[in-house]
């Protein structure tokens, strides 16, 4: 058992690694007082594809491995109640 939690354990570390990364590589998404009162169109090119561009695979990339974090966070502390 607590061989499990060691390797799970490393595996945290690093997508808690890995997040920090990746949001350190987005660009910030500040909207201008301009844009709050226009708004924004959302049916031009690149909304269409912005799941395509860098952007979108590291915005992609950040919510996977968020998921992953929160799951092995769940897992090691029962883990861990388990083996107290």
């Amino acid at each position: 058992m607590n061989t499990l939690i060691n390797i799970l354990s490393v595996f945290y570390v690093l997508c808690c690694l890995l997040i920090v990364v990746l949001v350190l590589l987005q660009k910030s998404e500040k909207s201008g007082a301009s844009e709050t009162i226009m708004g924004s169109s959302s049916n031009n090119f690149y909304e269409k594809n912005k799941g395509r561009t860098k952007e979108g695979k590291l915005k992609r990339n950040t919510i996977i491995f968020s998921v992953i974090f929160v799951v092995l966070t769940i897992v090691l502390t029962i883990l861990n109640m388990a083996v107290a």
